[in-house]
């Protein structure tokens, strides 16, 4: 089956960017990439708002030629829900890291879901505090090595890891989207990006997208075992998939309707 291209944007509308600016193998640049090439297809650069946290997210605070903001560590949330709430016709990316977002940031996160506010929030899971050196983060996983926990990680003494997405879809109300994806399948991360930022466009409600990411310099992995862990290991605990889709819910309605 053929698919016809799609025309291409106006050039004054496209995202241009340059070369990251994180360490080699990194996920960062992957979660970006997917998240321009949407922004893009989508034709909504001249409104995006692009925030980014404290931690390895904001090296990306110049990487896209749109409007941008840094903010201070875990408010990259709040920051964009007043933006948003002062200029409804803003597109507003919230962009993380789990850090950011399920420890010091998680009050922002929660209360925006809860009230369903039209923001988008991107956050990339690596499992660990990678700029500070690979600390134990919220999304460390079951006997994961890190510089704070070196023996692994033991639920009994620091608890299960965040399940974000999984937490967010049961405090939104309708319309919210909520998905996670993986940087080892970057079409799919791709098409869960762009539909929460249609979420917002449409007005539907908050948008959540998880992105599962690797971090080979503080997880001490080579390339093979790098892949591994986030292909085969990481989705055991963090499943992938769409947790909440508004679209899907209104095509079950009007089929059942």
């Amino acid at each position: 089956m053929s698919v016809s291209p799609q025309p291409a944007m106006p050039k004054s509308w496209r995202v241009e960017s340059k070369p990251h600016k994180f360490c080699p193998g990194c996920g960062h640049g992957l979660v970006l990439k997917c998240l321009g090439e949407a922004i893009d297809e989508l034709g909504i650069q001249d409104r995006v708002v692009f925030g980014c946290d404290i931690g390895c997210s904001l090296l990306s605070w110049d990487f896209f030629n749109c409007d941008s903001v840094q903010t201070h560590h875990g408010r990259t949330t709040p920051v964009m829900t007043g933006i948003k709430r002062a200029n409804p016709d803003l597109i507003c990316i919230a962009y993380m890291g789990d850090g950011g977002g399920y420890a010091i940031g998680i009050g922002g996160i929660v209360n925006a879901a809860a009230r369903n506010e039209k923001v988008t929030v991107l956050l990339a899971n690596n499992t660990v505090y990678a700029m500070t050196g690979g600390q134990m983060s919220p999304c460390t996983m079951p006997g994961q090595k890190v510089e704070t926990a070196p023996y692994g990680r033991d639920p009994e003494a620091t608890g299960m890891p965040t399940q974000g997405p999984e937490m967010i879809s049961a405090i939104t109300g309708d319309g919210a989207y909520v998905a996670r994806g993986t940087t080892a399948n970057m079409r799919q991360l791709k098409g869960y990006i762009k539909k929460a930022l249609q979420t917002q466009m449409e007005g539907k409600g908050f948008s959540f997208v998880e992105a599962l990411a690797a971090c080979p310099t503080n997880w001490r992995t080579n390339a093979e075992k790098t892949w591994a862990f986030v292909e085969k290991e990481m989705p055991q605990y963090y499943k992938v998939g769409e947790k909440k889709n508004p679209f899907e819910e209104k095509k079950e309605a009007q089929q059942n309707g």
